[in-house]
């Protein structure tokens, strides 16, 4: 037992409380107080991950064109802290493959308008509970490959806000692993099979809120594949200005990420005319404008049939 210990567990020597404050004070100051970061501290000292070579083609193009970010994160503490999830990611998988990790559960999301209740039934929301994580599904198999775990590319655009807005690298870390753990595992496991339904899902929730323009795209071949991958992936951090990719995370992590779909539909729609009337349309979300965007969203998630909805609170699963 150290003297720190010592100091804690039996209080000050003779009950002097000052002089034992300035002690203790004394000894964090001297030795500190082990922390590991959530795991980033270690990650940090395992050196390259296997991914590194990959990560560094990416970071070096991450929002070049935004002198925000570019003033405020370099491309060396985007590195180290993709680095650092690259070997959670695989430690997790591993963990998974030979049994030793469950997955996390999820939070029940509030009320977009603040009520107690959603403009669902409870069960149509059930699926927050359920389980969802990045080291894969109950139902995957040890050895199957698309539940593999591992650096993908477009993350180095997903933790961009994040190191934006943290205080620290380990306050970016903490907080994008938690995103990618819980929000959104299904976009960084295996195939992204993740971005792939929740593609699928903007193609038929266009359908359903204004079928004129869902029908002119896919005449064009316009399907969202083709024009919203970036922005599923991304929950839209790929569309700048970075402050309004601020705002909208602000409603998205409020009151679900899964909304994101629902965004980007928005936005299809704020673009409707120049879309209606081009006869080769090609969407372009560019420049994001978070505030007419949610209120979109707010209406059309009104519109989202009970099961539809509940697809899109799995899909990123």
């Amino acid at each position: 037992m150290n003297e720190l210990d010592l100091l804690v567990q039996r209080g000050p020597n003779n009950g002097d409380t000052i002089g034992g404050l300035e002690e203790l004070r004394h000894a964090i100051l001297l030795d500190g107080i082990p922390s590991n970061s959530d795991g980033m501290s270690s990650a940090y000292t395992s050196g390259a991950s296997a991914c590194y070579s990959k990560i560094r083609n990416d970071t070096f193009r991450t929002l070049t064109t935004d002198p925000l970010f570019r003033r405020r994160v370099t491309e060396n503490s985007l590195t180290r802290v993709l680095n650092a999830i690259a070997w959670k990611l695989q430690d997790a998988n591993e963990s998974r493959v030979n049994g030793w990790m469950s997955p996390p559960t999820l939070g029940v999301p509030k009320s977009i308008d603040g009520r107690d209740d959603i403009f669902h039934s409870p069960a149509s929301i059930s699926t927050r509970h359920g389980r969802g994580s990045v080291t894969g599904t109950e139902g995957s198999e040890m050895g199957d490959t698309s539940a593999h775990v591992g650096y993908v590319q477009g993350m180095n655009v997903l933790a961009a806000p994040f190191l934006y807005a943290a205080r620290s690298e380990a306050e970016a870390f903490a907080a994008f692993d938690r995103c990618i753990t819980y929000e959104c595992p299904g976009y960084v496991r295996g195939s992204m099979d993740g971005v792939h339904k929740g593609l699928a899902l903007v193609d038929r929730i266009l359908d359903l809120v204004d079928p004129k323009l869902a029908s002119h795209l896919l005449a064009h071949g316009m399907k969202a594949e083709i024009y919203a991958f970036p922005s599923v992936l991304t929950l839209c951090a790929c569309t700048p200005p970075l402050p309004e990719v601020l705002q909208l995370w602000d409603f998205l992590f409020a009151y679900g990420s899964h909304l994101n779909l629902l965004c980007i539909v928005a936005q299809l729609v704020l673009a409707r005319d120049h879309l209606l009337n081009s006869s080769s349309p090609k969407p372009d979300f560019k420049p994001l404008r978070a505030k007419p965007v949610i209120e979109f969203t707010v209406n059309f998630a009104r519109k989202i049939p009970e099961g539809l909805y509940q697809e899109m609170l799995e899909h990123a699963k």
